[in-house]
């Protein structure tokens, strides 16, 4: 099983990266948003899983060990499989996840594509009282930062970066320096801006 990989990010698309490790390039399948936060060059840590089948062998990784175990969770239930258990985290979070089952509610899991209303029903039953750790990890969260700092996030996401990426930058900046939570706007968005790079406002990689 390999847990996890550590390396440099040769590569990236929409749903894929491509890490190098010990001198071999490694493929990982990854949520969109996952892959949009990786940058060529950079040394990435990312949680995974492989995926043993007759003729291919699959890694899929994470950002988070709850959206690992998440996963882990999904792939018990009838009917799911890798891909469709990275398209639930592709839409949802783990809190997500777990306040739909929590509520009983597989509305969430039916706007997943190639998640039918009858799979969507099985996940909320399968997971049931499997999550009610991060349902209350989720209750219990700091507000986003999108809600401290609407203009930087509306700033980043007109530049091209997405909403998710936006509101953990500014996370990370005000985690690291909680006096700058009032600090203005053009100082946030510059130190923003200096820690994600040029790339999505010179219509860099997508």
């Amino acid at each position: 099983m390999i847990s996890s990989v550590r390396g440099t990010v040769l590569s990236c698309s929409s749903n894929s990266v491509v890490v190098e490790v010990g001198g071999v390039g490694l493929a990982i399948q990854v949520t969109p948003e996952h892959a949009l936060a990786l940058r060529e060059g950079d040394t990435a840590f990312i949680h995974t899983s492989l995926i043993v089948r007759e003729d291919s062998l699959s890694l899929f990784g994470f950002e988070t060990p709850d959206q690992l175990e998440i996963f882990h969770l999904l792939l018990g239930v009838t009917g799911v499989g890798p891909k469709s258990a990275i398209g639930v985290l592709s839409t949802l979070g783990p809190g997500q996840v777990a306040a739909a089952v929590d509520a009983e509610d597989d509305k969430p899991f039916r706007k997943v594509s190639g998640i039918g209303p009858k799979t969507a029903k099985l996940i909320v039953v399968s997971l049931a009282g499997k999550v009610s750790t991060l349902a209350m990890t989720a209750e219990t969260a700091p507000p986003s930062e999108s809600t401290v700092s609407p203009s930087i996030v509306a700033a980043l996401t007109g530049l091209g970066w997405s909403e998710k990426v936006a509101e953990q930058t500014v996370s990370d900046i005000v985690a690291a320096q909680p006096d700058l939570v009032d600090a203005p706007v053009q100082t946030l968005l510059r130190l923003a801006l200096a820690q994600l790079g040029p790339a999505k406002a010179t219509g860099g990689r997508r």
